[in-house]
């Protein structure tokens, strides 16, 4: 591959470093959380919302607690500009919601914008120009004086038309500002925060955006870092970052962006967006989440919102997207299953101990970083059987969907049997499915059936039994009712010592399983039945008919 066209970014821009505090920082707070679904993610759509589709989305995001919310670019489109008068008219804009609206530096474009927004009881009018070498030079075709021309007129008209109204604050995008010289960064934002006279109580918001990524996450920490040390007026502007996902570490270059000063995030709800996508909001929201911190935004029913999204965007989250794909909670894999099976019942019994509900307890699971059920998923999902999984998924299925728990020892003899179906299927078995494979593995009626039986008060067992065509009336001994059973078996020709016994109530009675030496051969075999007894009983007599049956 022809990898000497392209240069690194050391070659391409300048980044100042002048010690770091970022790599030492933590993250222990949620930052402002921006979405910009119905603007930068709309336009990234092959079909653009219309507006019955905006309003669905924007609901959503007033749902789920977000405080300031990109709404539109009311200049591009009719429909864009229709939506957010539909939110003044309607209004749809809650008292603790800020929209923002975004605009080209044009006068004619910027007085549409002003005109859309009428009547908002407040909004952020989001002013951007690009500012990179390649920009200028290939599509402005503009020097950086003439940049700092238009970006300075298009700021004194908007602060014009915005005159004395405390509602409406600015916002400035330096757009490419990750290949933008650094001195010339500062220079246009510093100019505005003057010219906007920016205050703590009316703080303009710096939006420094990764338009492309060029290089790792340290590095637009590091671009990040020296805006956040050098910006005139620190007290009086918000940090932002608008970093897209071109490399594949959006979500890193967020998180990195907000330890490095960073106070406001704009992204998109799955990472939608032009090219590669925006970060993803929830994908930063929910690793927060993960770590002990509040993130400030409700995502307790993320299928609900999956839906929403991509019935807005009509694009589908991949089922392996963090915390909200399909998959990404589940596990094929046998000794996956195996941890996560040991890690839930760990997890039960710990919380019993500590006299807490499991939903209250300390989370602590192997593979699963948080649980689940935090985000509306059920356990079901969590375990999936094919033929890479091993004893303890399926183990763990039949327990949880039909009250079967297996012994330890048992379960490689079953999970044999599944491996066999699935190897032939190719495919997934369903819970059901294994039950099935269970019921006619242990449960079917074999070559020995057993009529009339009882236990006789000196350790005797009586019984009858078929085979084939044959009866025969028979009677053992031994140190309990099993052994003595045992023991009539072999007056038929079956020679079987009972190894093992468990059982456990099931429905409205037992589920009994036993290991036999029939003939010499280690057998399991299993059983359900209305009494304790009986269901062993039967156990020993499947392990003995699966001896029989080869």
């Amino acid at each position: 591959m022809p990898y000497h066209r392209y240069r690194p970014f050391h070659e391409r821009v300048p980044v100042p470093v002048a010690g770091r505090d970022w790599p030492g920082a933590r993250l222990e707070r949620a930052p402002l959380w921006v979405p910009v679904d119905l603007r930068d993610g709309n336009q990234a759509l092959a079909e653009p919302m219309d507006t019955a589709r905006k309003r669905r989305l924007y609901d959503l995001l007033v749902a789920l607690g977000y405080k300031e919310i990109e709404v539109g670019y009311p200049s591009a489109s009719r429909a864009d500009f229709g939506f957010v008068r539909h939110l003044v008219t309607a209004g749809a804009v809650p008292d603790d919601v800020t929209p923002v609206v975004f605009t080209p530096a044009r006068t004619e474009l910027i007085d549409r914008t002003f005109e859309a927004i009428e009547g908002m009881p407040r909004a952020v009018v989001h002013l951007y120009v690009a500012t990179s070498p390649v920009w200028r030079d290939v599509v402005l075709r503009r020097d950086r004086g003439a940049v700092r021309r238009t970006v300075r007129e298009a700021a004194e008209h908007m602060a014009r038309r915005a005159g004395d109204a405390p509602h409406v604050r600015f916002q400035f995008s330096p757009e490419t500002y990750n290949l933008t010289e650094p001195d010339f960064v500062l220079e246009l934002c510093d100019g505005l925060t003057e010219l906007w006279d920016a205050s703590p109580d009316r703080p303009v918001t710096h939006n420094l955006p990764a338009t492309v990524e060029i290089a790792t996450p340290n590095v637009y920490a590091d671009q990040i870092e020296y805006a956040h040390r050098n910006l005139a007026r620190r007290d009086a502007v918000i940090l932002s970052v608008h970093p897209h996902n071109d490399r594949g570490t959006g979500v890193a270059c967020a998180e990195l962006a907000v330890l490095a000063g960073a106070q406001r995030v704009e992204g998109c709800l799955f990472g939608n967006g032009e090219r590669t996508g925006n970060v993803d909001l929830v994908t930063l929201a929910m690793n927060l989440y993960a770590q002990g911190v509040d993130p400030m935004v409700d995502f307790g029913d993320i299928d609900a919102v999956r839906e929403t999204v991509e019935h807005c965007n009509r694009l589908p989250v991949h089922p392996r997207h963090p915390y909200a794909g399909d998959l990404v909670y589940t596990a094929f894999s046998g000794t996956h299953q195996d941890a996560i099976s040991k890690g839930l019942d760990h997890h039960a019994r710990r919380a019993k101990e500590s006299g807490v509900p499991e939903a209250d307890a300390p989370w602590e699971v192997p593979y699963l970083p948080i649980d689940p059920a935090d985000v509306g998923r059920s356990y079901e999902a969590v375990i999936r059987v094919n033929s890479q999984s091993g004893k303890g998924g399926t183990a763990y299925l039949l327990r949880a969907r039909h009250g079967l728990d297996l012994p330890a020892r048992m379960r490689p003899d079953f999970s044999r049997v599944v491996q066999r179906a699935t190897d032939d299927s190719g495919r997934e078995a369903s819970p059901d499915e294994l039950y099935e494979l269970f019921r006619s593995t242990y449960l079917d009626e074999g070559e020995i059936r057993l009529d009339a039986w009882s236990v006789l008060g000196d350790g005797g067992f009586v019984c009858t039994v078929h085979t084939g065509e044959r009866t025969w009336d028979l009677q053992g001994t031994g140190p309990g009712p099993l052994a003595a059973f045992a023991d009539a078996l072999a007056g038929a020709g079956y020679a079987a010592e009972v190894l093992e016994v468990a059982g456990h109530p099931a429905g409205a009675g037992t589920a009994a399983y036993a290991e036999c030496r029939v003939n010499g051969t280690p057998v399991w075999g299993a059983a359900q039945a209305g009494s304790d007894l009986e269901a062993r009983v039967r156990a020993v007599l499947s392990a003995v008919n699966r001896a029989v049956a080869g």
